[in-house]
Formats: C-alpha cells, structure tokens, sequence
C-alpha cells in the first residue's frame, strides 16, 4: 500500500456516494482513462463526494495474453492517473480500479484519489480464477486510509469473500469499506439476489460499517458482468436501487456517524461483545 493508515477524525457524519458504471475496452488504455474521467467528473456535478470506479476500470478484465494485460497497465505515480482527481471538488474522493505494472510485476490495484492526485494504493490480495495468470497477489494487508470525506477501508472483489477482510478494515476504524469489483454473472435460484451482495450485506451487518460496491454490467469477450453496483449501509440494507444496467450510476447517501457507534440497542456492541480469545484458531489454519 501506497499511502498511511487511518488517524484522522472523518470531516462529516454523512456522505454522498456514487458507483458509475463503466464499459472499458482491452487494448484502449487512453480511451478508458477518459471515460473513467468523465464519470468521476459526472458522480461529482451530481453531488457525490465519494466515488468508486469498478476493478481494472482502466483496462478491462478478461486479457488474452500477460502480454497484452500489460500492455494495458501503469505505473501508481503515472500521470495519467494522477489527473483523473483534478477536477474532484477539495472535499472529494475518488477510487479507481486499476492494473499495475511494477518492474516485471503486474497488480489489479484500486487507487485512492483526491484533486492534488494519488493518495494511497491498494494491490489485490486475493486472486480469482485466471486472474494468476496475469497479476501478482499484493503482500500488503488491505489499508484503512484517511481521507477528506473519513476512514476509507479498501478491498477489491474476491477480497471481500473472506469474512477476516471486511472485520479486520472495520476493527481498524474504517468509516465506510468502499470495493471495485468485476462479479461475473453466476446462476441463483429466481428471485435470488446476486450471492456477492448478500456476502456483502452479512459483512456490514457484523460489523456495522457501510460498504460501496462498484461493478461493471455489460460483457466482455463472452464474460458477462453482474452489474452489482450498490450502497450498504451500516445495518446490512441495500440503500440503493437494485443492481443496476450499463450505462447508469448508483447513488446513495450513507450515515457515518450510526455506523461508528458499533452498538446493536441499548445492551450490545459488534465490537465489544466480541470474545478475540476464542477466535484464535482461526489464524491458526
């Protein structure tokens, strides 16, 4: 992780967030960092003030090659990146999916971006599918990072399907876990909703921290994405509308200060009523 902990006190009790969709195309890097552009640019004029673009929102997702995945990465301290905060309001902050290339290493990496640039960084820890193939897991645990707009824990996709991750980025004082995400389309009994979200949910429950997810909805070389864009809030609820189609944006307003105070009534609290003692069996295994 590019960056620092968490050890600011969050600037406000409530936030507009906003997840836009987006349809990146392989081997299109410039194209893609103009569209990701215009969302921000277009979450912000609406009135979000926390922005989450979907995972390797810059380059797409389903590579042929490592050759070709490279060719369609870059560097954290890229300029290119940098500028994609330039006309983020000061009070603002946007995250971007994102592939990394590092020396002969390549990362799916979500970066933290405020308008003087790149905040922080977060590579990818836990990988999914063919994803070895092209990306190298980070080392690095997934960061809480101080912001303009609070505590920003960060995951990308598969992270959040280990129960340790979503808990670990709430005990460590995250306002809000925000994830870029790339869900493929997966079958569920009709009615079902889209079994990620309802992972989702449980976690911000347990925990009692909201959690913005931004996915992509179109398809991509006969892959087709969930389209699973949503706002959780602290009590495990969807705040938006159901996963959305390409071509739109969730938008939701989420309340930081009911999601701090961990209490659950007058008599209990997700962090306090927990027994770590007993737990220790799991990091054992």
């Amino acid at each position: 992780m590019i960056g620092r902990e968490a050890d600011a006190v969050p600037l406000a009790d409530t936030v507009i967030v906003a997840a836009p969709s987006v349809r990146p195309r392989i081997g299109w890097l410039n194209d893609n960092l103009r569209e990701a552009s215009g969302n921000i640019r277009a979450a912000a004029a609406a009135g979000a003030r926390l922005i989450v673009l979907p995972e390797l929102a810059t380059s797409g997702y389903v590579f042929a090659s490592p050759e070709e995945a490279r060719a369609s990465s870059i560097r954290a301290d890229d300029p290119r990146l940098r500028a994609l905060g330039r006309h983020l309001p000061s009070d603002a902050i946007a995250v971007v999916g994102f592939a990394e290339v590092s020396g002969d290493r390549l990362f799916s990496s979500a970066a933290v971006l405020g308008r003087a640039g790149v905040i922080a960084t977060y590579r990818k820890t836990h990988l999914w599918g063919d994803e070895p193939r092209f990306f190298t897991a980070g080392s690095s645990a997934p960061p809480v990072v101080s912001t303009a707009v609070g505590r920003i824990g960060l995951a990308i996709c598969y992270d959040l399907e280990f129960p340790e991750v979503p808990r670990s980025l709430a005990l460590a004082g995250a306002d809000v876990i925000v994830a870029p995400v790339n869900w493929p389309v997966v079958s569920r009994p009709r009615g079902e909703r889209i079994p990620e979200i309802m992972l989702a949910m449980a976690a911000a429950r347990a925990s009692s921290v909201p959690i913005v997810i931004s996915d992509r909805g179109d398809a991509e070389r006969g892959v087709a994405f969930a389209g699973g864009s949503c706002v959780i809030g602290h009590e495990g609820w969807l705040l938006s509308t159901e996963p959305p189609q390409a071509e739109t944006m969730v938008m939701a307003t989420i309340d930081l200060a009911a999601g701090r105070s961990k209490a659950l009534g007058t008599s209990n609290n997700v962090f306090t009523d927990r027994r770590p003692e007993l737990y220790r069996r799991i990091g054992d295994r």
